[in-house]
């Protein structure tokens, strides 16, 4: 009797975030996730109640140009989808079996540590990976980029011309 070869399934990750707007923190993490995975998904939130600068359809598109244009993932597979659903049933819904989350400081930690211990009570089967950004992106936060954006200041070093172009449309800077 011939033995059957099981085939390995692709690893998925999921990186879930508002990413209102996404920045070069982001970008530093999705590099780094393909390293790691197969395959990242990369789920904008619809998150309302965090009452964001961009409309979903802004947010996607920004992620998925800022993506394409990015040599270091050139040939790596992912794709940038809306997501406005409980987030382990959205993992669930795309075969993920990571959630990749960003670490910039301590503070962000206990935060983190509280949400993976949640999904893993919500499903066990789902594992938390959690990557550093640079230092030189440990500080970025989006909230930051748009206060410094909405008072004329340049965030030429936290986000791509892309982003920056897009902030432009909208604080007139």
């Amino acid at each position: 009797m011939a033995k059957k070869s099981i085939k390995p399934q692709p690893l998925i990750g999921l990186y879930p975030g508002t990413f209102d707007p996404i920045t070069l923190g982001h970008l530093d993490i999705i590099e780094r996730a393909l390293k790691v995975v197969d395959h990242l998904v990369v789920a904008v939130a619809v998150n309302a109640g965090k009452d964001p600068l961009f409309s979903i359809e802004q947010r996607v598109e920004m992620a998925k140009t800022d993506m394409a244009n990015n040599k270091k993932i050139s040939g790596t597979s992912w794709e940038v989808v809306p997501f406005d659903e409980l987030l382990m049933n959205f993992v669930v819904k795309k075969e993920a079996r990571v959630i990749v989350r960003g670490l910039r400081a301590v503070s962000d930690f206990e935060y983190e540590f509280q949400m993976a211990g949640m999904n893993s009570y919500l499903n066990d089967d789902i594992e938390t990976m959690f990557l550093m950004a640079q230092d030189k992106h440990q500080l970025i936060a989006s909230r930051f980029v748009k206060e410094i954006a909405k008072l004329g200041g340049n965030v030429s070093h936290f986000v791509t011309p892309n982003v920056r172009k897009e902030l432009k449309k909208i604080f007139k800077i």
